[in-house]
């Protein structure tokens, strides 16, 4: 029996690439630019850039990066511990869960409003507080809802994966994409929002009529269904906790939760705009929402902390691969050949229409996040790279973070290294191929909306 080729942990992909920094540092000549700082940002000086004496890595310090990459991301890591532990209690009161079940359950009553808002929902969940795996919990009742009005299961899957990835393309508020793409650019936290949202609303429109338009064709002839040849036996591929979870009715103390959480972002977003709030003040109001909304969802002190606990844990993957992944910058900064990097990168690209140099931004993002399916960590392998890049093409930094969050977005749909698009296929029993299928041609349709909104704002903004 054929043994099945399984794709490296992402832990030691980044490990190997830290590897391959530390071998770079004998290869690459050492170089430096001259930095000054401008309106609080650190920026490179334009032909600035001279050689300096050779920084080779020893072997050993390829593991003392991973340390040192985790002490010099702390903030950025305690900030998703944290968030994420209060998003953790947040979940434990099943307040999310009850209210967007109830809310699905009311839609599908209304069967052509199933689609859009579903998707909408979703999406808001998707830009405002970042959801992703915990989308797998609601597969089963969004197949149940879609089957139940003449679609198949594709239909009942799409509309919740797309429609959160649909928010996490918009990423206005996004704290774990967006946010720490923007600190590590030294830009305002949140700034370009409004580009943002026209361009959210543009994917929005296309996905749900992209849907919609899949869903017609299936209940007119459900011959036409990609999945028409799988069996639902076969395709019962869903986990027996997922297949029998139970929804609490929704409860005026889910309401008040969901109140507060609402709360606590519109503070949020007010203080950074107001008051140029930045990780730690979002931190702290996050921490008070989670405690507080676990002592009004009655799982009491002992309980409200277990599910603080229990949220950091969820959250492990995504903020220590940071400091994996600033292992790498480590490397490559004490080894004096970031800026040498950055120096040939420009170099190439410099006589090329500044539209080709986005496009190959935005086309190295997508690539990358195949290795790197962490939008954190992502973030911090490639934005002190892009930002130095951007800033000697002339370039604005906001789009440079824009082409990460895009080319980051639009990959979480269709790589098989994705936990959580990997998790919902098999809970809703939809062959990874098929998925591919149908998600192509929605996926190259955002890839040309996001492309031409990349340009526009390189040339208007």
């Amino acid at each position: 029996m054929e043994k099945k080729l399984k794709m490296p942990h992402t832990y030691f992909l980044l490990l190997l690439i830290v590897c391959v920094a530390a071998v770079l540092t004998y290869i690459i000549p050492a170089g430096e630019f001259d930095r000054k700082v401008v309106d609080k940002q650190n920026i490179v000086v334009n032909g600035s850039y001279h050689e300096v004496a050779q920084s080779p890595a020893q072997p050993i310090e390829i593991f003392r990066a991973v340390p040192q990459g985790l002490i010099e991301g702390a903030e950025i890591i305690f900030y998703i511990f944290i968030v994420g532990g209060a998003f953790g209690v947040i979940h434990r009161t099943d307040a999310i869960t009850t209210g967007v079940n109830s809310l699905m359950n009311r839609i599908g009553k209304h069967g052509k409003w199933l689609i859009p808002m579903t998707m909408i929902i979703f999406s808001i969940l998707g830009f405002s507080i970042g959801l992703s795996e915990e989308t797998i919990i609601f597969v089963p009742i969004g197949i149940a809802l879609a089957t139940a009005l003449g679609y198949d299961a594709m239909v009942g899957a799409s509309m919740i994966a797309l429609g959160a990835g649909i928010g996490f393309l918009g990423g206005m508020i996004n704290p774990f994409t967006v946010g720490i793409a923007q600190k590590i650019a030294e830009v305002k936290l949140f700034s370009g929002w409004g580009f943002r949202t026209v361009v959210y609303l543009l994917v929005l429109i296309s996905g749900i009529a992209y849907v919609m338009l899949y869903a017609r064709k299936v209940k007119t002839d459900p011959g036409k269904s990609l999945l028409h040849d799988i069996n639902v036996e076969e395709r019962s591929t869903m986990s027996e906790d997922v297949l029998n979870t139970k929804f609490d009715s929704f409860r005026k103390r889910h309401a008040i939760i969901l109140i507060l959480l609402t709360i606590t972002i519109i503070i949020n977003v007010y203080g950074i705009f107001k008051y140029e709030w930045f990780l730690s003040q979002m931190s702290a109001n996050f921490l008070l929402m989670g405690i507080v909304a676990g002592l009004i969802g009655g799982l009491g002190l002992n309980g409200t902390f277990d599910a603080l606990l229990e949220g950091m844990k969820d959250i492990l993957f995504g903020a220590i691969i940071v400091g994996f992944a600033k292992a790498i910058v480590v490397v490559l900064t004490s080894g004096k050949i970031i800026d040498t990097i950055v120096f040939y990168m420009t170099d190439f690209i410099d006589h090329l229409p500044t539209a080709f140099s986005v496009i190959a931004m935005f086309i190295t993002q997508l690539v990358l996040n195949f290795f790197i399916p962490s939008g954190s960590g992502q973030a911090m392998t490639t934005m002190p790279i892009m930002v130095p890049i951007s800033d000697l093409l002339g370039i604005n930094r906001q789009v440079a973070v824009l082409a990460f969050q895009y080319g980051d977005a639009i990959s979480n749909n269709i790589i098989p290294t994705s936990a959580s698009l990997m998790g919902l296929l098999a809970v809703a029993g939809i062959p990874y191929s098929k998925w591919l299928k149908f998600v192509w041609k929605i996926s190259l349709i955002w890839a040309v909306i996001c492309l031409s909104s990349l340009i526009v704002y390189t040339y208007f903004f």
